[in-house]
């Protein structure tokens, strides 16, 4: 017969843990601060000045309104899973 508190889990299992919310949660800040900044930035608050330069036949700033955003997003999506692959290895996580 058990007691309630024999089914906790233990408290030192929780503990590597820690490090590797941390590292996910740094690595989700630093995301999403490049996702902002390239979709907000790039294509709302600096379109004018961007638009000075050209890529292709299209101005910078219409480019990254319309396609550039959605490239630098996925490229995003795609560092995320390798990163997050690295971290899961590093710190022995398995889903």
């Amino acid at each position: 017969m058990s007691s309630p508190i024999d089914d906790t889990p233990p408290v030192a299992s929780a503990r590597p843990n820690v490090g590797y919310w941390r590292a996910n949660l740094c690595v989700i800040v630093i995301m999403m601060l490049i996702w902002a900044t390239v979709s907000f930035g790039c294509s709302v608050f600096f379109v004018k000045p961007l638009n000075a330069w050209h890529f292709g036949s299209l101005p910078l700033g219409f480019w990254f309104g319309h396609q550039g955003a959605m490239y630098v997003f996925v490229v995003l999506v795609f560092s995320y899973a390798w990163i997050m692959d690295y971290l899961d290895k590093k710190y022995g996580v398995k889903e």
